[in-house]
């Protein structure tokens, strides 16, 4: 609650939650208490995401609305698919109890969702940690919403797989929310000790990670780096008022090839996501 409200105040307006978050609650407090203070809440862009435990037409239709509660809004900006599929062997859902396949189960998802867009419950509907092959999937129904964003791991360090999703979505209007930006929580720290990453801190008189923010900017993405840090908050927020050139972007670009690069798969390659 006082994180969210302290972004707020700090400027930010994207936030990003999720059913297993289980943040619903401080969240909306802290809306609540920054519209108090002055902030309009048309200023605020709020993005939850249901978990696949929850797919399937009747599942997310009753799930959703709970969330609007939860959050205290009357309306959410933008409510993703958290994943293409339930964990093997740790979550279920409605649609593998009645037999259907993956596909039909992420399709009448969407239906679903769709449909809580029509009704105004809902302003934006996309996806999260869906590959190419899973988007092709919701763009050959009928009389549905357009997929707005897909929410994935993006960063210098990404397989070509991830650059191939970033590209069609490019193509194809899907917007790209880049989690992990700074490489991820287990890479992070290392790739803070890249030299040409310092060499850039230096040249632009910015933190490593502001520099890969920036890049991740420049890539076309909108960044979601968490913290709870006011100091580091500010810096997050402060890459706005400067832009990196194209040699240092694609020197950047070529970190993934270093010897020493952390090696990134994709969230929806890790588990069976088919």
């Amino acid at each position: 609650e006082r994180t969210v409200l302290w972004y707020l105040l700090e400027g930010g307006r994207l936030i990003d939650g999720a059913h297993m978050y289980l943040n619903h609650a401080a969240i909306g407090r802290g809306i609540q208490e920054a519209i108090k203070r002055g902030i309009p809440r048309e200023e605020i862009f709020v993005t939850t995401k249901i978990g696949p435990q929850f797919f399937g037409y009747e599942t997310a239709r009753e799930t959703v609305p709970k969330y609007l509660k939860e959050l205290n809004l009357e309306y959410i900006d933008l409510v993703l698919m958290h994943a293409p599929a339930p964990f093997k062997y740790i979550q279920t859902n409605e649609c593998e109890k009645r037999g259907i396949s993956r596909k039909e189960c992420r399709q009448e998802t969407w239906k679903a969702l769709s449909e809580l867009r029509d009704s105004g419950l809902l302003r934006n509907i996309g996806v999260s940690n869906f590959a190419v092959n899973h988007l092709k999937e919701l763009q050959e129904m009928g009389n549905v919403a357009p997929i707005a964003n897909n929410q994935i791991q993006y960063s210098p360090f990404v397989d070509a797989s991830e650059q191939e999703t970033l590209t069609y979505c490019v193509e194809h209007d899907i917007t790209i929310t880049a989690y992990s930006p700074l490489g991820g929580m287990l890479d992070q720290d290392k790739a803070f000790t890249y030299g040409v990453l310092q060499e850039l801190s230096s040249k632009y008189d910015r933190h490593v990670s502001q520099i890969m923010l920036r890049w991740a900017m420049q890539a076309g993405t909108a960044v979601i780096p968490g913290t709870g840090n006011p100091k580091h908050m500010k810096e997050n927020l402060d890459i706005y008022n400067f832009e990196l050139s194209q040699e240092d972007f694609e020197t950047i670009n070529g970190l993934k090839h270093a010897k020493d690069a952390p090696v990134i798969t994709p969230f929806n390659q890790q588990v069976d996501m088919d």
